[in-house]
């Protein structure tokens, strides 16, 4: 019997291990799933947490409860790759053989790369929300916080889901000002960045959200250290932003196993082929989620779409046929503006997010680039798809897989 490896239990690779059970005859194919945790994070949910919009039980379930009838899932630290020898070995030292393997061990924050960071102060005058810990711990803070200088920051792109602290700031705007307390809070958002976006037709349309809700920007910041002493953030230039609360994005990298396994890039993130994911160096492993190097951005509908796609790809690689190049860096993303309203954008490799309709060319219901309760209500609604649908492998009705053009307004971008 041939073996299927699957590494990480998160959302990519809780996808993969669906969509692959219902597609391969388990007498030729046996599916094993390799993860050290025992619980599923609904990592969107980290965003609310802080703010007492969800509680914990809303975001953390049993990985169990995911992993369909008949595939293995094994709990285990996974100690490194062994491409050549076609083997993952596990930190007990047991070796699994696979015939095809699929990385899917996501992103984590590594606060440690920034001098200062994770020192005295972290999780007492220095969050992140990227980590379950670090949004509860953040929660418990924001409760009792009296007010004054609260900076969001991202430490360097990529990161996973790029608005996200954007989203923060918003939220932020709109909690403090449901509590009263806006007059006593300064918002400051510093960003490596040159704009509030990483694309620049989104910059366009969030710069003057940030200027309506009164959030200071900082651009152009190359942090080199965080001065905890004197609370404040110090860029390579020597420029200074000084913060009474800090909540910061530190850099983002690919699993430490990629490290150990000698297969990643400066980041650990693993050179895959951005149309086929497929390694660029091993034909039989494949990549997605978070793990990979392509360029699209780093979110749970990214994987999602990615999913289908390689989904085909592996039913390709089995039978002996070319793969299809068929994944075009598709994302869509509700981004929380705060005050029960948000925008939807929608975007590819090669297409800026514009304004237009979604998911009906012409009808909508949501508009895209556009504030408004309908897409806040949507990106509340997603938690439940993400449990019941996303997860279980089951397609989401009206949204294609592959960006479509018609009902929106775009132009092209470089590839």
């Amino acid at each position: 019997m041939k073996q299927l490896l699957i590494l990480g239990a998160g959302t990519a690779g809780t996808m993969m291990a669906n969509h692959l059970n219902h597609e391969l005859d388990k007498k030729d194919w046996k599916i094993t799933i390799v993860d050290e945790r025992t619980k599923h994070y609904y990592q969107p949910g980290y965003l609310f947490l802080p703010f007492d919009i969800y509680e914990p039980s809303d975001i953390v379930k049993e990985i169990e409860e995911f992993i369909p009838k008949g595939v293995n899932l094994l709990k285990s630290k996974i100690d490194r790759i062994l491409p050549k020898e076609n083997s993952v070995r596990l930190e007990d030292g047991k070796e699994l053989h696979y015939d095809l393997l699929i990385i899917a061990t996501g992103a984590r924050i590594a606060p440690e790369e920034t001098p200062g960071m994770q020192d005295e102060e972290w999780h007492k005058s220095i969050f992140d929300f990227y980590t379950y810990e670090g949004a509860l711990a953040l929660r418990n803070k924001l409760r009792n916080w009296e007010g004054g200088k609260l900076v969001v920051h991202i430490t360097e792109m990529p990161i996973k889901c790029p608005v996200a602290p954007l989203e923060f700031a918003f939220l932020a705007d709109s909690y403090f000002k449901h509590k009263k307390m806006r007059d006593k809070v300064e918002i400051v958002y510093v960003t490596p960045l040159s704009g509030a976006f990483t694309k620049p037709k989104a910059t366009a349309a969030l710069d003057h959200l940030l200027h309506d809700k009164n959030i200071h920007i900082e651009t152009d910041f190359a942090i080199e250290s965080i001065d905890y002493a004197k609370n404040a953030l110090v860029d390579y230039s020597g420029r200074e932003v000084s913060y009474d609360l800090l909540v910061t994005v530190p850099t983002n990298k690919g699993d430490d196993l990629i490290a150990r396994s000698e297969m990643g890039d400066e980041l650990n993130y693993v050179p895959t082929n951005k149309a086929t994911l497929q390694s660029q160096a091993h034909q039989n492993i494949f990549v997605l989620g978070d793990a990979s190097n392509i360029p699209a951005s780093k979110a749970g509908s990214v994987a999602h779409f990615e999913a289908e796609i390689l989904t085909e790809n592996i039913l390709r690689f089995i039978k002996g046929e070319p793969l299809k190049a068929d994944f075009d860096g598709h994302a869509n993303c509700f981004i929380e503006t705060g005050n029960g309203k948000a925008l939807l954008i929608d975007f590819n490799y090669t297409h800026e997010p514009v304004e237009g309709t979604f998911p009906f060319p012409g009808i909508g219901p949501l508009r895209l680039l556009k504030e408004s309760r309908i897409n806040h209500m949507g990106k509340l609604a997603f938690r439940w798809i993400y449990w019941n649908m996303l997860l279980k492998g089951t397609h989401i009705p009206f949204v294609s897989t592959s960006m479509q053009e018609s009902g929106k307004h775009y132009e092209e971008v470089e590839n």
